[in-house]
């Protein structure tokens, strides 16, 4: 007989920019223990931060004003996904994390967008371009929750 082969695991790829996004998606870390984990990032110096068996992947940092930055960073975040197949893609935010739910949707992997703790007056700009891509898409803020969404699910992260 042959052996069993071991189940295989949920393939995550978690996504922010450097700084509070990337804090607020690693305290999220419980949620996906038992997966396989990618994160990307524009910072290599949090590859120190991440537990034993995740994957850390880089993009280039980019904002609205960087027309050929975001089409660089784009490229790279749609081969990263190529790359991995990844069946979650979750993200706090920012560019990084727009790019990756819109191609991860395209390419059929569950989305989740969590708007940033830190806009508790609006969404931010982000949040709002992407929220009709997620597959689940959060505030953690019940003010800005609303019947299209986001929905405010409980806790601050």
């Amino acid at each position: 007989m042959s052996p069993t082969p071991a189940p295989r695991r949920t393939r995550v790829l978690a996504v922010a920019s450097g700084g509070g996004h990337f804090v607020q998606l690693r305290r999220m870390r419980p949620a996906w223990e038992h997966c396989e984990v990618h994160y990307l990032t524009t910072l290599a110096e949090y590859a120190k931060e991440l537990e034993p068996g995740a994957t850390l992947h880089l993009v280039n940092d980019a904002n609205r004003w960087d027309k050929i930055g975001v089409a660089r960073m784009a490229l790279r975040v749609l081969w990263t996904l190529l790359r991995l197949r990844p069946k979650v893609v979750i993200s706090t935010g920012a560019a990084a994390g727009y790019f990756a739910l819109r191609f991860g949707k395209l390419l059929g992997a569950r989305t989740i967008w969590i708007d940033s703790i830190a806009n508790a007056e609006e969404l931010s700009l982000t949040g709002r371009m992407v929220g009709k891509y997620a597959d689940l898409y959060l505030t953690q803020w019940p003010q800005l929750a609303t019947p299209q969404g986001p929905r405010c699910e409980g806790s601050v992260l």
